[in-house]
């Protein structure tokens, strides 16, 4: 018997209390998986509809992206295989710097999958808004975004395309900061020979519809609608609020059908006055494309004087390095001995622990160097943040999957 499990007095058994320490688990391989030419890397989001992941072309050792889609779970989700198959379509035809780009799509009958190998986008507008402490942009940083995105806006309605979901959660950013529109699953094509361009069906969020859908109207403009979710994603980069909120979707309607907002105080009023004009109730008397470029605040070129908010990090990665180089490792330099004690393999319930509370460490560290100045020769390079240990360094040095820091155990047999 072992000797954490003993009988007592009774005969009843009874279990020892053991330290942390002699808890020890072994850090899962990584192995390297290919879909077709690409090499598979780490999660980089989920949604409704499946996964993303990053993956690297075999044949132009590109970094980009695969969204994964099971069809079994779309047939779940109301309108999830239309939307899908409208969004290929989509894709497939546009072609702008400013829209995201589709290079292929894969099936796996056997496993009833989908692969959508798309461009590598490094994060999103939204996940940049959640890292601030005010949950905006500094006005230079949103009025860059938001030229792009009307340069982006008025290449789909030039293609007759209506988005219907423009949102900084639909609005990623590539590794050079260049804005791409994203998600087309809910958008419409306008027939070639449509007269204009009303529309009858909207899916879009609820916190950037405008009033003629709030209020249930049977037909609508359909660029208004894309011209008065861009005005709220305007107004949210840059004061960290909504034009309308309320305690459900039946408040956020009814608030959002009088159309009734008040700019905040300290909000520039020439940009007040684009705002206005973007979430005009009436959609015939809402602001138009050209309108909006012509207009002051967005022709003014504004002056850098607070600092950019920067990419957050992506499980404790600063630079968001390329994900699939450790699978390529393995792939390359695989170890066939189950037996191996290494370094690499086996790790405990301290030092998972201990690696948890680093962690924490550096998030509160960044957290605190963003409102204080950093110590000189104590920064992390290119990021302007304190840095109280070389994190980056250590982790290229003890690179695995789990991100653990590993403790060598002398004698470790597997059990």
């Amino acid at each position: 018997m072992d000797d954490h499990f003993n009988l007592d007095e009774d005969g009843m058994p009874f279990i020892h209390r053991i330290s942390s320490e002699q808890i020890i688990y072994q850090s899962k391989k990584n192995k390297c998986k290919f879909i077709g030419k690409y090499v598979m890397g780490e999660l980089l989001g989920e949604g409704s509809y499946g996964k993303v992941k990053e993956v690297l072309d075999t044949d132009t050792l590109c970094r980009k992206a695969v969204k994964i889609l099971k069809r079994r779970k779309l047939r779940r989700i109301p309108n999830g295989e239309q939307n899908v198959e409208r969004e290929i379509k989509l894709l497939q035809r546009l072609n702008h710097l400013n829209v995201i780009r589709l290079f292929e799509v894969m099936h796996n009958e056997e496993k009833q999958k989908m692969y959508l190998i798309l461009e590598y986008c490094v994060s999103g507008l939204q996940e940049l808004i959640e890292s601030t402490p005010l949950k905006k942009f500094p006005i230079w940083q949103a009025h860059g975004y938001f030229c792009q995105l009307i340069d982006g806006l008025e290449y789909l309605h030039s293609q007759g395309i209506i988005h219907k979901d423009i949102k900084p959660g639909n609005l990623l950013l590539s590794t050079d900061g260049t804005l791409k529109i994203s998600d087309f699953g809910v958008a419409e094509a306008l027939d070639m020979f449509a007269l204009d361009d009303m529309c009858q069906t909207s899916q879009g969020s609820p916190a950037f519809q405008p009033p003629e859908i709030a209020n249930g109207l049977e037909s609508f403009p359909g660029f208004k609608v894309d011209i008065w979710s861009s005005g709220v994603t305007l107004f949210n980069i840059t004061t960290g609020k909504y034009p309308f909120e309320g305690d459900n979707i039946f408040k956020l309607f009814e608030k959002i059908g009088e159309g009734v907002f008040e700019v905040p105080e300290e909000v520039d009023p020439l940009l007040g006055d684009l705002l206005q004009g973007m979430l005009h109730k009436d959609p015939f008397q809402r602001s138009t494309l050209p309108r909006v470029r012509s207009h002051g605040w967005f022709a003014k070129k504004h002056p850098r004087n607070e600092p950019a908010v920067k990419i957050p990090p992506l499980r404790g990665d600063e630079n968001r390095d390329m994900t699939v180089i450790e699978s390529l490792e393995c792939h390359h330099n695989y170890n066939t001995d189950d037996d191996d004690c290494s370094d690499s393999h086996y790790f405990t319930e301290h030092d998972v622990h201990a690696q948890r509370l680093q962690l924490e460490l550096q998030q509160h560290m960044q957290q605190s160097s963003r409102s204080a100045p950093p110590s000189p020769g104590n920064t992390l390079p290119g990021c302007g943040i304190a840095a109280p240990f070389d994190f980056a360094r250590s982790r290229r040095r003890d690179r695995w999957r789990g991100r653990f820091r590993i403790r060598k155990l002398s004698g470790c047999k597997q059990s």
